[in-house]
């Protein structure tokens, strides 16, 4: 809208330079139109026009807002009738001054109207890609693991505890949260950050890919665990810095520190063989400056271009018909064809250089700028603008502004030297300025529509992937959880006798019945947990398993956002209770300080895997608490294991 503006204003200006008290109104009204398109804004246009040229004796190329005014609406016929009008009041000069502005003003509304369609279809599509993924995601998930969860609970109510279809099922809803998360390395890379800000490491992440990444992401993803882990354990870095390039058809991941090298490969495991394996190649080495790095090279997923249907004709098409509307205004004032043929090269320039970005282009469209001003005098003092308008493209505004008051300059300097009239010599200069603005803006509008069509899928593509983590993270923080107390439970009922089965059968039944709650979380519902009802179930669950426990809970009821991910936090750290070690004693506790609620579950008999930092159970916890402005912490002390989790309040 202000590329807009300014050539209204550029072309407005043009007739309050040359004693029109009424064109500043009829650009205000213009503006005004583009903005709101309010009918009413048609005839009070008209006649702010009209009462210029007839009261004021304005020139009728004032006439081009009304023609282009009406072009937008259902009345278009009438601006044939404007031209006409214009043909009579005028000479030939102006007319074909009120025509090229009817075209630019029409093509230059229409074009703001384009990219607020494109942009509004971008938006839709990716929520209507966000709700596909999520129906999909609840059609799979429903598909295997309800039917599962339902044949628990017939089992439990028959007094059969099916330990095997409970331990299948968690095996899939895990490799099924494996499989939504491997698409994107963006999870992985927020984890790293900070991971490595709470280990003391300074990060700096440049991020230079497209997601999703696809199979290449899963990979790439545990490079970075596997080296932001070494990092973490050595504890010798003090800065690292994370990037992403995608160059020549290969995505490539480079994790850069000032720490101890790594002894060859070793640290990364069988990384190295599956990255050869998936036609890469991942290696560790010293920089220059004497950083360690670990890069990572892999093939892209090739992603179909995006035909252009289009975007790109309407405005090429108007900066031709304005183009050759400023080459016949030319010749029209010189009176003869010879200077058609310079005048053809640069058009012809101006619509293969569509992008001003060409040096060679420049520097001829330069020469023919000027050079021939002594052999055609103040016929080509207008072309200056064509160079104008690529210029404003082609380099930064810094750079461009001085460029074109330069290019100004000159034309002025021109006219003083050919004996022009002094309000001739500044017409020519704010034509140039005007020209080349609307070269410009057709350019630069032309370029983000074309820009926001070839993007049109990247929000889509970013929605889905996003639905993905979030199924991924919730079927691994909420469904897990559950499904591994029931397999817990299953297997406890098998081993005891009839009357203490029973009991943990109907455990097992109020859980298949949170497994299902949880299963709709998963598929797009949303569900608010409780902390305190968390670490009763908890203590409850660890209780079963012959685990001491401690609870002592300091918080006030939270709610909200922070009272759900607190809730999952424990879950998280309960299974890893389970899974990751042979405890007898676990202490949950929860207190209040500086404005935040802290976290605490501290378990014996830690094992080697408990809280591995670069795991994707804390990787989820901590993509959720940083969400919240939170913190999680891992420590081991001898064979004690304690995760604590910080959110403010």
């Amino acid at each position: 809208m202000l590329i807009v503006v300014v050539v209204f204003a550029g072309f407005a200006s043009v007739y309050a330079a040359a004693g029109s008290p009424l064109a500043p109104a009829v650009f205000g009204v213009q503006v005004a139109f583009a903005r709101w398109r309010s009918w009413w804004l048609v005839p009070l246009q008209a006649v702010l026009a009209y009462g210029s040229v007839l009261l004021t004796g304005s020139s009728v190329g004032v006439l081009g807002f009304v023609g282009g005014t009406l072009l937008l609406t259902r009345l278009w016929p009438l601006a044939l009738a404007v031209a006409a009008s214009a043909a009579l009041l005028g000479p030939a000069d102006p007319v074909i001054s009120m025509v090229l502005i009817s075209l630019v003003v029409y093509g230059l509304t229409r074009m703001i109207d384009r990219i607020d369609e494109v942009n509004a279809a971008r938006l839709a599509l990716a929520v209507t890609a966000a709700a596909e993924e999520r129906l999909r995601i609840a059609a799979e998930l429903s598909a295997g693991l309800g039917r599962a969860l339902a044949a628990i609970a017939d089992g439990a109510r028959r007094g059969d505890p099916d330990v095997e279809t409970a331990r299948r099922s968690l095996a899939e809803a895990r490799a099924a949260a494996a499989s939504y998360r491997a698409m994107s390395l963006a999870p992985e890379t927020t984890t790293a950050k900070a991971m490595l800000t709470a280990a003391g490491v300074t990060v700096d992440v440049r991020i230079g890919h497209a997601e999703p990444l696809g199979p290449a992401g899963a990979l790439l993803a545990a490079v970075l665990r596997e080296a932001v882990t070494e990092i973490v354990r050595r504890r010798t870095a003090t800065t690292c810095r994370i990037e992403t390039f995608t160059e020549a058809g290969t995505v490539r991941l480079r994790v850069s520190h000032d720490g101890a090298r790594t002894a060859g490969d070793e640290s990364l495991g069988d990384l190295p063989a599956q990255v050869e394996a998936a036609g890469g190649t991942l290696a560790v080495g010293l920089t220059d400056d004497a950083l360690v790095t670990v890069e990572a090279r892999l093939p892209a997923t090739v992603t179909e271009p995006v035909p252009d249907t289009g975007g790109s004709v309407l405005p090429m098409a108007l900066l031709a018909a304005v183009l050759v509307g400023f080459s016949a205004k030319a010749l029209l004032v010189a009176g003869s064809l010879w200077p058609a043929v310079p005048l053809a090269v640069i058009v012809f320039m101006q619509l293969r250089s569509v992008e001003g970005r060409h040096p060679v282009a420049l520097s001829i469209m330069a020469v023919l700028t000027f050079a021939p001003i002594p052999l055609f005098g103040q016929t080509w003092l207008g072309v200056a603008g064509f160079l104008a308008g690529p210029i404003l493209l082609a380099f930064p505004w810094a750079a461009a502004l001085p460029l074109v008051a330069a290019i100004v300059a000159v034309v002025a300097a021109a006219g003083v030297l050919l004996g022009l009239p002094v309000p001739v010599t500044v017409n020519y200069a704010i034509s140039t300025v005007v020209t080349g603005l609307v070269v410009y803006g057709l350019l630069k509008l032309a370029q983000l529509a074309r820009e926001l069509h070839e993007s049109r899928d990247g929000p889509a593509r970013a929605a889905v992937v996003e639905e993905r983590l979030r199924a991924a993270r919730d079927l691994h923080d909420l469904l897990g959880h559950t499904l591994a107390a029931i397999l817990l439970k299953c297997e406890l009922a098998r081993r005891l006798d009839a009357e203490r089965a029973r009991k943990e059968l109907d455990d097992v039944l109020s859980m298949t019945e949170q497994a299902m709650r949880d299963l709709r979380t998963v598929s797009g519902g949303h569900r608010e947990l409780s902390l305190v009802t968390e670490a009763e179930s908890a203590r409850a669950l660890l209780a079963t398993a012959g685990i001491d426990v401690q609870l002592d809970l300091g918080h006030d009821p939270l709610g909200g956002e922070a009272d759900t991910t607190l809730g999952i936090v424990l879950r998280e750290a309960v299974t890893n209770v389970l899974r990751h070690s042979s405890a007898r004693r676990c202490t949950i506790t929860t207190s209040v300080r500086g404005g935040a609620v802290r976290l605490s579950v501290r378990n014996d008999g830690a094992h080697a895997a408990e809280g591995r930092r670069g795991s994707a159970g804390i990787g989820n916890l901590t993509t959720r608490l940083t969400a919240l402005d939170g913190r999680l912490a891992v420590s081991r002390q001898d064979d004690c294991f304690e995760l604590t989790a910080t959110v403010p309040i």
